[in-house]
C-alpha cells in the first residue's frame, strides 16, 4: 500500500470553507470548493514538470539545451513535452501564481471562470469537468479570495514534494465531510471509506478492467488502484447519472493519478458499456429506486436473467452487474439488507436464478451505522463467474460463503460507525481462503461469523441469504427492512392473495352451476 504523506490540518481547512457558506447553498459548495483545489493539483503538476524542462534546457549534453532565452522560452511552451509525462499545459491564465497575484481583485471571481474556460480549451480531455460558476454566484469575492489564500499555503506549494499526494488527500477530505454534513444528499457521491476498503481487499483487483456504473466521486477507483501492487495494471471505467458528480469523480481520480473512462448517463436505462466485459465489478448502487423506468427495459435486453418490476431497482442492478463480467469476473457491491430475503415475485424469482446457476459466491451482513445516509445495515453481495476452478480459484460452484458481520465497526461519531484495518483483514481472509487455491490458511466454519452452505441448503430456506440463517446465530429481533420496502412486499402479496382469492370464488361458482 502506498505511505500517505500526513495531514494535520484537515479540520482547520473545512472548518474555514464552512465559515464560507451562508450565500450559498450548502449542497453546492463543494462545487466551488473542490474546483479550486484540481485546479491547483493542475498548476502544481505543471510547475512541477516545468522545472524539468528548465533543468533540460540547461545542459548541454541535453537534446533541449537551449542556449538562449528565447529559445528557452519556446522549449518551455512546448506542449508535447508535458503530455509525454502525463501533465496537463496550464495556460498563463489558469497558472495559480496568475490567481494569487489577483486574489485581491473585485473581479477575481471572473478571472476564476476564465481560467477553468482557458484550461479546458487547452485540453480537450478536461472538456466539461471545470464549472464556469463563480461569477454568477452569491459568494462574497472576499470569500473566493480567502479560499485562494488557504490553497496557497506552503504545504500546497508546487515546491514541496509532498503537494500532490496532500492535495489529492485534502480533496478526499472534502467529499467526505460534505457527504457527512449533507447526510443524505451526500451519500449520492460518496461510499464510506472503511466500506470501500472491504469490497476492494475481497474482490483483490491486481490486473484488468474495473467497472463501477455507480461511481460517484470514483473513490472505489481510488482504492482499487492503491491495493493493486503494480500500477497501471487496473483500467477503469464508469458511469454515473449526475453531472456535477461526473464531474469530481473526474477530478478526483485525476487529483490521485488515474486515468479512467467515466460516462453520464443513467446506466440501467442508457448503458454507456454495452460491449464491456470486466474482471472486477465493484459498486455502491442506489438503494431501493422506485418508478425508476423499468417498462422501458425491453424483454429481449441482453442482462435480464428474470424479470424486473418498477417497485425496486435492486436486481435490475444485479443484472446489470453480472451482465458486464467477463468469464473470470467478480462482482462485488453494497445492496440493502431486504434484497438477502425479498419475496417480491420478481425479485425474487431473479434471486432463485443466481443462486440456481452458481452466480452467488458470497454474502457479508454488515453493523448499522456505516453510511451517512442510513442508519439501517446493509450487505455486501458477491456473484461471480468464476467460481468453476480456473484461474488460481478453488471449485466451489455448489457453495455459497455467509459471513455475519453486524458485531463489528465502531463509532467514530454519535450517528456513524466505521470498521477497522483489522477487522476489513478478517472479512477479507475468510473470502479468500474460501475462494483462493493457493492460501496459506484453509478456510473453517466460525460459529456465529462465517459459514460454508450448499446450494440445496439455501433452497431448503427459501432462497434466503440473511448470514443469520446459515451461521448459527440468532436472527435480530429488529425488522432491517426499511418501511417503503416492506409495504410494497406486503401490497403485492395482499394483491396475490385478492387475485388467487377471486380466481377460488369463481371455480367455487362454477362448480355450484354445474350441481345446479
Amino acid at each position: 500500500m502506498t505511505v500517505k504523506a500526513d495531514i494535520d490540518f484537515q479540520k482547520d481547512l473545512f472548518d474555514a470553507a464552512n465559515k464560507m457558506r451562508g450565500s450559498i447553498a450548502p449542497s453546492d459548495y463543494k462545487h466551488h470548493v473542490l474546483p479550486l483545489i484540481f485546479l491547483r493539483y493542475l498548476s502544481n503538476k505543471f510547475e512541477q514538470r516545468q522545472v524539468e524542462i528548465e533543468t533540460m534546457t540547461k545542459d548541454p549534453s541535453s537534446d533541449w539545451y537551449a542556449p538562449d532565452q528565447e529559445m528557452y522560452e519556446i522549449i518551455s511552451e512546448d506542449r508535447d513535452l508535458y503530455r509525454a509525462e502525463n501533465v496537463y499545459f496550464v495556460p498563463e491564465e489558469s497558472r495559480w501564481s496568475y490567481i494569487v497575484k489577483n486574489a485581491k481583485q473585485p473581479n477575481i471571481k471572473e478571472i476564476l471562470d476564465i481560467a477553468m474556460k482557458r484550461l479546458e480549451e487547452e485540453n480537450s480531455e478536461l472538456e466539461g469537468m471545470l464549472p464556469r460558476i463563480y461569477q454568477s454566484s452569491n459568494l462574497p469575492a472576499e470569500n473566493v479570495s480567502g479560499l485562494i489564500e488557504i490553497f496557497s499555503r506552503d504545504v500546497f506549494s508546487a515546491k514541496d514534494k509532498r503537494s500532490v499526494d496532500i492535495l489529492g488527500r485534502t480533496y478526499e477530505y472534502f467529499i467526505s465531510s460534505f457527504a457527512s454534513s449533507e447526510g443524505n444528499r451526500g451519500g449520492e457521491f460518496f461510499t464510506p471509506s472503511s466500506i470501500v476498503q472491504l469490497l476492494v481487499a475481497m474482490l483483490e483487483p491486481i490486473s484488468g478492467k474495473v467497472f463501477d456504473p455507480a461511481c460517484g466521486s470514483g473513490g472505489m477507483f481510488i482504492q482499487s488502484e492503491d491495493y493493486a501492487p503494480r500500477k497501471r495494471e487496473l483500467s477503469f471505467y464508469g458511469q454515473e447519472n449526475v453531472t456535477t458528480t461526473v464531474r469530481l469523480g473526474k477530478m478526483n481520480v485525476l487529483l490521485h493519478g488515474i486515468n479512467a473512462d467515466i460516462r453520464l448517463g443513467d446506466s440501467l436505462l442508457n448503458d454507456q458499456f454495452p460491449d464491456l466485459e470486466a474482471d472486477y465489478v465493484i459498486a455502491n448502487p442506489p438503494f431501493n429506486q422506485k418508478d425508476w423506468g423499468a417498462e422501458r427495459v425491453s424483454k429481449d435486453d441482453p442482462r435480464l436473467i428474470g424479470p424486473v418490476t418498477n417497485s425496486n431497482a435492486n436486481y435490475m442492478w444485479m443484472q446489470h452487474f453480472l451482465y458486464h463480467l467477463s468469464s473470470k469476473g467478480t462482482a462485488g457491491f453494497v445492496m440493502a439488507n431486504g434484497a438477502m430475503t425479498t419475496n417480491l415475485k420478481e425479485e425474487k424469482e431473479v434471486r432463485e436464478r443466481l443462486v440456481d446457476e452458481g452466480y452467488v459466491d458470497c454474502i457479508v451482513q454488515l453493523p448499522e451505522k456505516l453510511f451517512f445516509t442510513t442508519g439501517i445495515p446493509c450487505c455486501l453481495f458477491f456473484l461471480s463467474k468464476n467460481r468453476d476452478g480456473k484461474e488460481g480459484f478453488r471449485e466451489r460452484k455448489n457453495e455459497i460463503l455467509f459471513i455475519d458481520a453486524r458485531k463489528m465497526g465502531t463509532l467514530v461519531s454519535r450517528k456513524q460507525k466505521a470498521l477497522s484495518k483489522e477487522e476489513v483483514d478478517k472479512i477479507a481472509a475468510v473470502y479468500h481462503n474460501f475462494k483462493n487455491k493457493d492460501t496459506s490458511k484453509e478456510y473453517e466454519d466460525v460459529a456465529g461469523f462465517c459459514k460454508v452452505s450448499t446450494i440445496d441448503e439455501v433452497k431448503k430456506n427459501d432462497y434466503k441469504l440473511t448470514p443469520g440463517i446459515y451461521v448459527g446465530t440468532e436472527e435480530s429481533e429488529e425488522d432491517d427492512v426499511p418501511y417503503e420496502e416492506k409495504m410494497a412486499e406486503l401490497t403485492q402479496q395482499l394483491f396475490e392473495q385478492f387475485e388467487e382469492s377471486n380466481h377460488l370464488q369463481e371455480k367455487i361458482r362454477k362448480d355450484l352451476e354445474g350441481l345446479i
